[in-house]
């Protein structure tokens, strides 16, 4: 049995909003749900502390971040490829 095993860990695409820690990057997560009473679309958004081993990732880019287990008390998402770079000012 040879075939590709598919990764149980949740993916998710956000924009990197801080790189100013040591070896992580605060990634914004930005996703529209329907208002459960109103019906209306509303974007909701989160931030996750990723894992950034080479400092690569930089203010503005738009990342992929993977579940991992815990790294520190607030890290448990691992940066694992650039999506878009941030276009430069």
């Amino acid at each position: 049995m040879t075939e590709a095993k598919t990764s149980l860990k949740r993916t998710l695409i956000g924009k990197v909003v801080s790189d100013k820690r040591a070896k992580t990057v605060t990634v914004l997560v930005e996703r529209r749900v329907k208002h459960a009473l109103y019906g209306k679309i509303v974007a909701k958004s989160s931030k996750y502390h990723a894992h950034d081993e080479n400092g690569q990732y930089g203010l503005g880019d738009v990342i992929e971040i993977t579940e991992s287990k815990p790294i520190s008390k607030t890290k448990n998402w691992v940066a694992t490829r650039l999506v878009e770079k941030a276009a430069a000012v």
